[in-house]
């Protein structure tokens, strides 16, 4: 894929086998805004859940001085209009209302609502939107749901999307930090779906660089999704969740202490193994380790790349498929009958919340190995299925390295898992417990009885010598020099 912009530079990586293109953000580059954004007079932020609070802040800092208007839109009696007060947007500076009727007054709008409520207000929010106005989603989901549908956007409307490889506080967070050092931010994805009057390249690029993306690559709207909800079902969060778990349990039964179970399954994977991917790449977790710690790793990987396969195989179908999307929307209807209850009761995230699990975590060679497999497997499987390096990278790897697993840290995994997206939650709930049958009832049992794997085996080698390194090597040296402090 090559894009054309009239107002930002692009620039060439070559990742693995194949070329790029990305634009580099900073703040140096919101004064092109205005330029960017021509015919834009108000953008309509609608929402106020995970990533709006963030983006709309962002573009607003971004855009100060420039006469277009950033404006939150809220259904009437919302509970986050006070949410929204509290930061600046009211409707005595004209900066808040109620959202059909932002949508209707802006040119370009931010659908950041929650995937299931852009499903069931579709129909309102397209007759709301005029004609020639710019639809922006940071999330596929609502294609995927008129893809399953056989249904499409309206054709006089452009339709773009920005995708950050983060959370919506993460999105924030890194946004403050870049006051001091210039580009700090969360990489975002972009693609133009639909460009009726040749304007949609640049609205998409302005509004990558005004929410603070260090580095903006294309992608399109069917691959975000496709890799988006198959990420949060896998490494992201269910495998993370569902492989903790199961090594918790495990090493329990070993005689571990439980303070010590969970340092060395949850803690090594948020805290040391992600620090390790973060600084220096997959393979800088297994060459850190000593002699012996890298056979156990090397086993943990051979035993647990296969069944993490099979396993992410199974869900890029169902999203491809359309049946997780339809899954989702169910499951979000049922919500108000049959809330989600939080996981956060169970022992090990109790025990995670104790104050002996407040110290280091090393990197524990078999949960290093089964972790680093299913990321591997996970990358491969995106790969073989037509998705860019630049995609598979910052969604699968540096998505939960830099932004997801930071979080974890602070707060632990099941604290994520109960107050990251409805969509989220649901797929880690549907999928994790999957993940753990895979580890407990598989990868385990091999690692303990199966026969020696012998010296670099073929799988192994394939980890060692893959391509990918080199695209993760190049990706994660485009980000500026700073990590997230997830205190602030």
């Amino acid at each position: 894929m090559s894009f054309r912009s009239a107002v930002f530079e692009k620039e060439q990586i070559k990742l693995g086998d194949t070329e790029e293109w990305i634009v580099r953000g900073g703040r140096h580059l919101f004064a092109r805004l205005p330029e960017a954004l021509k015919g834009v007079g108000q953008i309509g932020v609608i929402g106020w859940s995970s990533q709006a609070p963030a983006q709309a802040q962002n573009f607003r800092e971004s855009l100060e001085g420039s006469a277009i208007r950033v404006k939150v839109g809220l259904r009437a009696g919302s509970p986050s209009w006070s949410a929204a007060e509290a930061v600046g947007f009211t409707t005595a500076n004209g900066t808040l209302g109620e959202m059909y009727d932002v949508i209707a007054q802006s040119d370009l709008v931010l659908l950041l609502i929650s995937d299931a409520a852009q499903v069931e207000n579709y129909d309102k929010i397209i007759a709301a939107l005029r004609p020639g106005a710019t639809l922006g989603l940071s999330h596929g989901f609502l294609l995927a749901h008129l893809d399953s549908a056989g249904k499409s956007f309206p054709p006089n409307i452009n339709v773009i999307g920005v995708c950050p490889k983060g959370m919506g506080r993460s999105v924030r967070r890194l946004y403050e930090q870049g006051r001091d050092v210039n580009g700090a931010g969360i990489n975002c994805s972009f693609a133009v779906h639909q460009d009726i009057d040749g304007r949609a390249t640049d609205q998409a690029l302005a509004w990558a660089v005004a929410i603070g993306s260090p580095c903006t690559f294309e992608t399109t709207l069917t691959q975000e999704y496709k890799s988006d909800i198959m990420g949060e079902r896998g490494i992201l969060l269910g495998a993370v969740h569902g492989i903790s778990e199961s090594l918790y349990r495990w090493f329990r039964s070993q005689g571990m202490e439980a303070d010590d179970a969970f340092l060395e399954s949850a803690r090594s994977v948020t805290a040391a193994i992600s620090k390790k991917i973060s600084q220096g790449g997959l393979l800088s977790v297994y060459q850190s380790l000593n002699p012996q710690d890298q056979k156990l790793f090397e086993k943990a990987y051979i035993a647990s790349y296969g069944p993490a396969a099979d396993l992410l195989h199974e869900i890029y179908d169902e999203v491809e498929s359309g049946n997780e999307v339809r899954s989702v929307v169910s499951a979000a209807r049922r919500l108000e009958r049959f809330p989600m209850h939080e996981i956060a009761d169970t022992e090990m995230w109790q025990v995670a919340r104790h104050p002996k699990t407040n110290r280091e975590a090393g990197v524990n060679p078999v949960t290093a190995g089964i972790y680093v497999a299913t990321m591997m497997a996970q990358a491969d499987l995106l790969r073989e299925k037509g998705h860019p390096y630049s995609e598979i990278v910052n969604e699968s790897i540096i998505e939960a390295v830099d932004s997801l697993n930071p979080y974890m840290d602070y707060r632990d995994v099941a604290y994520m898992v109960d107050n990251c997206s409805t969509t989220a939650r649901l797929g880690a709930r549907k999928w994790a417990p999957r993940f753990d049958y895979a580890v407990t009832q598989t990868v385990l049992p091999t690692m303990d009885h199966g026969a020696s794997s012998g010296p670099a085996p073929a799988l192994f080698r394939d980890f060692l010598d893959s391509d990918l390194h080199q695209a993760l090597s190049v990706c994660l040296a485009l980000r500026p020099p700073v990590e997230i402090a997830v205190l602030g």
